[in-house]
């Protein structure tokens, strides 16, 4: 292994036709969040852990590939290759293979198999969080919420929650640091801490991640908050009490447009269930797990499954996966007394939100995002960028910070465009772009991101024309199988 600088990754993509920056999986608001920094910058290496052997040879893109002509009629065509070449940044952390080999045992993965473990690891993480600040308050009810952020830190070192518990019952003071990696929270219950993975698509227009015989290219990049952030825990407001039994609602996207990630992220709170109710439960007796759809904005399924949840009298909801549909329900869930807890959460507007000390989150805000993905924009050497959001929580407020970290950066930035991801058509977006000829192309969507390449690759200024970075929760190996399908 080898350890990785940023600005290496932004040299390896200047020899690419087509950069993607992914950018998680999460919709969500316009808030910049301008009290984080990101400092994923040239001194900041990856650690031996986190930073697999990438060879020059396993990144680069053929002249076969970067000139390739690819016709893709939507729901037909020859969309072989069509991706080739993409790369793009999502929150990621190496995952072992025991980890992996375990989530694939649950009844989820049974029942709906996944390739892509895409927030598996955070859900187990929050999980194990909650049930370990449970033991230390010693209540199930709302005084708990005081505990999670000593969970992570300023102890001593823990990664399961059985080793973690013995070192409470010893009153030993712990620092968690769990499947996701190191885990640290601020004040305000967010990551000061983040791994972001480097993904390259193939010729097969998969992510080559090792996955199906192909060759994983994938690098670890961290990232990290400056000390500012680092702010101060916020009061918990409310007196809820607790019955004395851990009830924990699950409010992740079983439907809609980021159903793809519901799998791993059930099958990751599957586990942690499993292996803290195996290590003799929370408070003495087992947990209880009550999973519930999120839906998407599109529908008001997250508002019901709330509701129901609430009913049932649980201490705390893990997700949304979405930032915008986290909004939805945020005021409720705490109104209640009740923690929210989301594996994958992006968005800015929880860093100020006020949520009465009860809001928290294991994935890293926009902010760090952001400022990664417009420095791999200007490493590429490119002079000039338009920015194509989803008109969202996610989308916005991570396009307001690509567009800041370009602008400093000495990029300009020639348009930024907020769609309708609702739109039938994005010929009228894509004419635009044609229009004023960036350099780059920096692309912020979700599921329709597929329909948007297609549009591109026609109009002539798709992966073999452009530098596009994609930035989308559903840039990994679905949207390469949405690409190919012409959905």
């Amino acid at each position: 292994m080898r350890k990785t600088r940023l600005r290496r990754v932004g040299a390896v993509v200047l020899g690419l036709s087509l950069v993607a920056a992914s950018c998680g999986g999460d919709d969500d608001d316009e808030s910049t969040g301008t009290d984080v920094e990101a400092t994923a910058a040239a001194t900041t290496e990856t650690t031996e852990a986190a930073a697999p052997e990438t060879t020059e040879a396993a990144v680069e893109t053929t002249e076969a590939e970067a000139g390739a002509e690819t016709t893709a009629a939507a729901g037909g065509g020859d969309t072989a290759g069509a991706l080739a070449g993409m790369k793009g940044t999502t929150p990621l952390v190496q995952l072992s293979d025991d980890f992996v080999a375990r989530l694939q045992e649950t009844p989820t993965a049974q029942a709906t198999p996944f390739t892509d473990p895409n927030y598996a690891g955070e859900t187990y993480d929050a999980i194990t969080i909650i049930a370990l600040a449970v033991e230390i308050a010693k209540d199930d009810g709302i005084a708990y919420a005081s505990e999670i952020q000593g969970v992570t830190r300023d102890g001593e070192k823990c990664d399961e929650f059985a080793s973690c518990k013995a070192l409470v019952d010893a009153g030993t003071d712990i620092d968690y640091d769990g499947k996701s990696g190191n885990i640290t929270l601020n004040g305000v219950g967010e990551p000061l801490e983040a791994s972001y993975g480097v993904l390259t698509f193939g010729d097969e227009n998969r992510i080559m991640d090792g996955q199906d015989g192909r060759e994983d290219t994938r690098e670890y990049v961290p990232a990290a908050a400056s000390a500012e952030a680092d702010v101060p825990p916020v009061a918990v407001e409310g007196t809820r009490v607790g019955d004395g039994v851990l009830k924990i609602g699950g409010l992740l996207p079983q439907t809609g447009s980021l159903a793809f990630l519901g799998p791993p992220e059930f099958a990751g709170a599957e586990l942690a269930v499993e292996d803290i109710n195996a290590a003799g439960g929370v408070l003495g007796v087992p947990m209880e797990w009550l999973p519930g759809d999120s839906g998407d904005t599109s529908t008001d399924i997250a508002s019901q499954t709330t509701d129901r949840l609430l009913g049932e009298n649980v201490d705390a909801i893990v997700g949304a996966a979405s930032s915008s549909v986290s909004l939805t329900v945020v005021d409720k869930i705490v109104a209640a007394g009740v923690v929210q807890f989301s594996p994958a959460n992006t968005s800015n507007a929880f860093t100020d939100y006020p949520d009465k000390g009860l809001y928290f989150r294991v994935a890293p805000p926009d902010v760090l995002q952001g400022n990664l993905i417009g420095q791999l924009v200007a490493d590429d050497g490119n002079s000039t960028a338009y920015i194509l959001a989803l008109d969202d929580a996610y989308g916005t407020s991570l396009a307001a910070v690509i567009e800041a970290t370009l602008d400093q950066s000495g990029v300009e930035v020639v348009g930024t465009k907020i769609y309708d991801p609702k739109a039938t058509s994005f010929d009228a977006e894509v004419d635009e772009i044609k229009s004023l000829d960036p350099d780059a192309i920096v692309l912020i969507t979700f599921d329709e991101g597929s329909r948007i390449l297609r549009t591109m690759v026609e109009a002539g200024i798709g992966p073999s024309a452009k530098a596009v970075y994609g930035c989308d929760g559903n840039m990994g190996n679905a949207l390469g199988e949405n690409f190919d399908t012409g959905e």
